[in-house]
């Protein structure tokens, strides 16, 4: 088994990391920004495939990278784990889809309620508290669906018609362009902005750059909230228009 993921502030990375640590704790994980990882795949016959959710979908980066991949994962058994801050609905039926049409065999699914990374809109904020109960009820849960995969009897949550529906009509329809492109984002309060590099060495687009001792963006983030978690001046937003909280899932060890 290999686990492979994307993961913008941590959580993807832990969940995916601990699912194929409880059912082998010899399998590995690794990123899709990882060099090699698309021999990794075709090295191994069962993926563990995660990411986050964005309006009831999956990332732009993650569907790209499935799709220019595509024959790394022919006649591979795939099962899908998705993280989320509030909703999901069919989050891993929507790369189950794409998979298929490679001829991946998709075996199940596994949707996990995590810390939200949204930090600039302060509605989504939750206590310290309230966060490590959502991981420690993430990890049992994890752990409860690795037991039932080597039992032979995956969790197969957002893989049927009705999480399908849920997702289509709770979040997708009404936000579909959200996460159809690439954005012109993050927005770069300049006046905040100390020109460290940090936020460019980070993005998984290489959207971001260092121009006369500041920031700027090239027009291709996927909203992963990496760069504004990590930004030591707190200069960078993305949905919203302050800083509320800085998401990293090691904040809440």
């Amino acid at each position: 088994m290999l686990g492979v993921y994307f993961s913008g502030t941590g959580n993807t990375k832990h969940c995916v990391t601990e699912f194929v640590r409880c059912y082998d704790e010899n399998s590995i994980s690794v990123s899709i920004e990882s060099a090699g990882v698309n021999d990794m795949i075709a090295e191994h016959d069962f993926i563990v495939f995660g990411y986050p959710i964005y309006f009831s979908n999956a990332p732009k980066i993650v569907r790209d990278f499935i799709k220019s991949n595509k024959n790394s994962f022919c006649n591979k058994k795939i099962f899908i784990v998705c993280t989320m801050g509030l909703f999901s609905g069919d989050g891993a039926g929507c790369t189950a889809r794409i998979f298929k049409r490679y001829k991946a065999k998709v075996i199940g699914g596994l949707h996990l309620k995590m810390p939200d990374c949204i930090g600039d809109v302060k509605l989504l904020k939750k206590s310290l508290e309230e966060n490590k109960r959502l991981i420690e009820q993430a990890n049992e849960k994890i752990k409860h669906s690795a037991q039932r995969l080597k039992d032979g009897k995956p969790t197969k949550e957002g893989l049927n018609f009705f999480y399908h529906m849920a997702g289509l009509f709770g979040q997708r329809l009404w936000f579909y362009k959200k996460t159809t492109s690439y954005k012109k984002k993050p927005i770069i309060n300049i006046e905040k902005c100390v020109g460290c590099g940090q936020c460019a060495k980070i993005c998984p687009l290489n959207n971001l750059e260092i121009k006369n001792g500041k920031a700027t963006s090239k027009g291709k983030c996927t909203l992963c909230y990496r760069c504004f978690s990590s930004c030591p001046a707190k200069a960078l937003t993305i949905l919203g228009k302050q800083v509320h909280e800085q998401c990293r899932f090691e904040n809440y060890q």
